[in-house]
């Protein structure tokens, strides 16, 4: 499994509510969380085959920047 970290716009209780069910049902996550508390809005993801331009795709549907970080 890998570890995939955004930085992102996401940045509230109601911005992850929004996020919530297309990444729920993204194909290759096993998880993921946002730390709303660091400035960045850090998403990490766990892996299952999913890749940084599925996510960023994913994302963007729902009006949200993601930008990858090692």
């Amino acid at each position: 499994m890998k570890t995939l970290n955004f930085k992102t716009n996401i940045n509230c209780g109601g911005c992850i509510s929004k996020v919530t069910p297309f990444l729920d049902k993204q194909q290759g996550i096993e998880s993921w969380e946002v730390d709303t508390a660091n400035p960045d809005k850090i998403l990490t993801i766990k892996s299952d085959g999913v890749t940084e331009e599925e996510v960023k795709a994913t994302l963007q549907k729902v009006g949200f920047k993601a930008e990858a970080i090692a």
